[in-house]
This record gives structure tokens, C-alpha cells and sequence, in this order.
């Protein structure tokens, strides 16, 4: 004898979506062993794209700063000089701290910078001379630190100098887009640096060079953060200037009409 039992239809079609569901849920799982890599792997592409995105939009806001505290002194970047005469981008560097001296926003101004091999003239003690003899700043308010060729070195021999003569704060000067990354360097030195940028300049003047200045300055800060060191970021100072012996300007406004090279034309790229 056999006995039947029949089961309510609900009962069957509850049955039947229980198994639809659990059928599709179960292949959907994916192992671990592909979970975790694509994890990883979406969050350190996350970072690469981000990181630099961070630091370029801080770059970008830093460099519309002006940045004026009462400090204990200026410290003027280096930039290309020509047998002792400071080039426009260095001029245009010195002047800015010139007005900010005679703002009083500090009592001393540093001139920064070494030379290149076979120049006679530093770049630090161009500035000081510069700013002694064209600006009427008093020669014991001007100091040179003729060390470095690159911002890294030269903010090292700056960190000794403050430590010297006990100054703690410094109001940097240097082209719009330098500010973070001299900020940070001077920071680890243990000045408490403010940065006070020059307005002219090729390096502000189109949408196109600043968006290359910034790509250029997110290299260069992420170079020194992660790997502690600092990059030299070209621009139109590392162009070598050729002078003639007499200095007669050339056509272009620059020294060296003649092709023949001088024998001191500092071509250090923007610090």
C-alpha cells in the first residue's frame, strides 16, 4: 500500500523561490583568493591617482598665497646670475624682498644659493651685493649663504645660519608654485616658514605654464617626501645665457648677442 501525501501548493512554491534564490546568491560568491587582489589593487590605484591630485591642488592654493608675518628674517631663493648682475627671474625675487624689508615684515634678508662650476660669482653673494648696492638695505642686514644647487642643500646651510644667530621664523621668497615644497624643506630644518611669492615671471604667465609648473612642483614635493630628496625643476633659468666679453645685451634682451660664451653665467634651474 502506498500513502501519498500531498503538500499544500504554497508550500511547493515557497520550496521552489527558496531555491531560486539561493542558486543565483551561491554562484555569485567569488573566492578570497580574487576578492582580496582586486581589492588591493583598486585601492593603491586609489592612492596613485589621488596622492598627486592632493598635492597638486595644495601646490595650487599655496601658490595664491601671500604670506606676510613679522619673522626674523627673508630668505631670498636662488636663481641664475650673469658675471655678477642677477638675472630677471632673481631681480624680480630681490625686489619682492626688498619691499617686503621695507614693509617691515622682517629685520634681516638671507640671499641664498651657490655657483656653477667655472662661475666667478655666487648667486647668494650676487643678491646680497644687489640689494646692498640697488636697494640701500644696510650690509649688516643682509647675509649670504653661497651653498647649494638645488633648494634641499641650500635650505640645509639656511637651517644653520638661523641656528647661528638664534632666528626661529622666515618669510621665503620664490616663484608662486616653489612655496609648499621650500615651505616643507624649511620646515624640517626648524624654521617656521611663511612664503611671500614673486607675481612675475614666466611661470605665471599663461594657464598652460602653470598647469606645467605644477605637474613639474608635484614631482618635486613628492620626490622630497617620499624619498628625501630634492629635484632641480627646470625652467627658463637652466637655459646657459652666452656673453660676450663686453656684456653688450643681445637682441632678446638677454646678455650675449655675439654666441660667445662668458665666463660667468650661473644656469641653475629654479629652486
Amino acid at each position: 500500500m502506498t500513502l501519498e501525501v500531498e503538500l499544500p501548493e504554497s508550500q511547493h512554491e515557497e520550496h521552489d523561490a527558496e531555491e531560486r534564490e539561493d542558486g543565483p546568491r551561491e554562484r555569485r560568491r567569488k573566492p578570497l583568493w580574487v576578492t582580496v587582489p582586486l581589492c588591493v589593487v583598486l585601492g593603491l590605484l586609489a592612492v596613485a591617482v589621488l596622492t598627486p591630485l592632493t598635492v597638486g591642488t595644495r601646490i595650487w592654493y599655496q601658490a595664491r598665497q601671500d604670506e606676510r608675518p613679522r619673522s626674523d628674517a627673508i630668505i631670498v631663493l636662488g636663481a641664475a646670475q650673469y658675471n655678477g648682475k642677477p638675472s630677471p627671474t632673481l631681480k624680480w625675487r630681490l625686489q619682492h624682498a626688498l619691499d617686503l624689508y621695507r614693509d617691515g615684515v622682517a629685520p634681516n634678508i638671507v640671499t641664498v644659493g651657490g655657483k656653477a662650476p667655472g662661475d666667478n660669482y655666487t648667486e647668494a653673494g650676487t643678491g646680497r651685493a644687489w640689494l646692498i648696492g640697488e636697494g640701500g638695505v644696510p650690509a649688516s642686514k643682509v647675509f649670504a649663504v653661497p651653498v647649494g644647487r638645488d633648494t634641499l642643500e641650500s635650505l640645509k646651510a639656511v637651517g644653520r645660519e638661523f641656528d647661528r644667530h638664534h632666528w626661529e621664523s622666515a618669510v621665503i621668497v620664490t616663484d608662486p608654485w616653489h612655496g609648499l615644497r621650500s615651505k616643507k624643506m624649511a620646515g624640517d630644518q626648524g624654521i617656521e616658514a611663511a612664503a611671500s611669492p614673486t607675481r612675475s615671471g614666466p611661470s605665471v604667465q599663461t594657464r598652460d605654464t602653470q598647469f606645467n609648473y605644477i605637474v613639474r612642483e608635484t614631482g618635486g614635493y613628492l620626490s622630497y617626501v617620499l624619498l628625501g630628496k630634492s629635484v632641480q625643476v627646470p625652467d627658463e633659468t637652466i637655459k646657459r645665457i652666452r656673453i660676450d666679453p663686453s656684456g653688450t645685451p643681445g637682441p632678446s634682451g638677454t646678455p650675449g648677442s655675439s654666441g660667445t660664451p662668458g665666463p660667468s653665467a650661473s644656469a641653475s634651474p629654479t629652486r
